[in-house]
């Protein structure tokens, strides 16, 4: 028999007030459809589902009209919308990492009598992750061409290409008609002149009709996104053909292949956590899988550029273009960093990753997806 929580154990477990969920009731937000055995009004299962819904973004400073449109979205079913949810969480996530790691730097200066200006005090707190990292990736972040002639002959003759997360401008091919999107705004302010006309937008709702382009792509990006499926599906639903370079962070063969996350940084497990396979990925818009290898000397400083030059790691500069450091925050870089200062120091990195130093190219999880 299928369990009902009266109103007063729901409020208790959720930590809110009966008067609030009887708020909600009024409204029509969550209403009660059960009754207990004496008649009173309960909540079913799919009303507790509802309810944490309705929490979840509440507490992630949605207004209650908001927040109505979200769960009773027709086009979102419950994974789509636990999907929608994670994101935002992860999002939220990731500015407090930022902000952590803008006091911790700020303490550091002061310990140094260093006082930090205003706009550096204010700038964390009203910037989402890309605009936390997004002003270092010029200095390492270029397209590396053995790569980009894998995307680009993944477009095939599409003359009109829309580039979905675009970025500064990497990547994005020459010769054909190309949209880009991009959702940050500093990011977007460091595209070059000449560069592709840009629009501010999610991947998950473009502004686009239906078979706008020949083709969409999107490079090193999804893993970024709120919800990957519904993003990879307006693509798909924007252009004739999809091609995505991606890395398949939920293999953890990868994870255990890769001596940054294995030895030094474990915590990029729990930023992969849940989120979708790449075959997931590839199923949700019927693509094809294709490995891409990662050439030893990479130009573009993507997170698994340096293996083979670990040294690399150690730069303030290299790692401020990654979002994973900025993501696991400061404690467990500064950990990482100085294990992997110390292990190179002794000889330790190397005798533990001799094989790597004859290789021309590792197959690191990196992923094209082709539809």
């Amino acid at each position: 028999m299928e369990e009902h929580l009266t109103v007063g154990r729901v409020a208790e477990l959720a930590d809110v007030t009966v008067r609030t969920l009887h708020h909600y009731d009024e409204i029509g937000l969550v209403q009660p459809s059960a009754r207990t055995a004496g008649g009173y009004r309960a909540y079913s299962a799919e009303d507790v589902e509802r309810l944490r819904e309705v929490l979840a973004f509440r507490r992630l400073g949605f207004g209650l009209r908001e927040i109505a449109d979200l769960v009773d979205d027709p086009a979102a079913d419950a994974v789509a919308r636990l999907r929608r949810l994670r994101g935002l969480l992860l999002e939220q996530r990731d500015r407090a990492a930022a902000m952590v790691t803008a006091i911790d730097r700020e303490l550091e200066a002061r310990a140094m009598g260093i006082k930090t200006t205003p706009e550096e005090q204010l700038k964390p707190f009203g910037a989402q992750l890309y605009e936390t990292i997004g002003s270092a990736y010029p200095a390492t972040r270029r397209t590396e061409p053995r790569i980009a002639a894998k995307v680009w002959d993944a477009l095939g003759d599409a003359r009109t290409v829309l580039n979905i997360g675009a970025g500064t401008g990497s990547y994005e091919p020459v010769g054909r008609d190309v949209t880009a999107v991009e959702p940050s705004a500093v990011m977007r302010a460091q595209r070059p002149a000449g560069a592709a006309l840009c629009v501010a937008a999610a991947a998950e709702r473009l502004p686009f009709e239906d078979q706008s382009f020949d083709a969409a792509m999107a490079f090193s990006t999804v893993h970024h996104w709120q919800d990957p499926i519904a993003g990879l599906r307006e693509m798909r639903r924007v252009a004739r053909r999809v091609v995505v370079f991606t890395h398949d962070g939920s293999d953890t063969a990868w994870r255990h292949r890769f001596w940054l996350s294995r030895d030094y940084l474990p915590e990029v497990s729990e930023l992969v956590e849940g989120r979708p396979s790449v075959e997931e990925l590839a199923g949700s818009i019927g693509a094809r899988i294709e490995p891409v290898l990662i050439p030893w000397d990479c130009a573009d400083g993507f997170f698994e550029a340096y293996w083979r030059r670990p040294e690399a790691y150690l730069e303030e500069h290299v790692r401020r273009a990654m979002s994973v450091w900025t993501r696991v925050g400061p404690l467990a870089e500064r950990r990482a960093v100085e294990g992997l200062r110390d292990d190179l120091a002794t000889g330790r990195w190397s005798e533990r990753n001799r094989e790597l130093l004859a290789l021309d190219a590792a197959e690191l999880g990196l992923r094209l997806l082709v539809a």
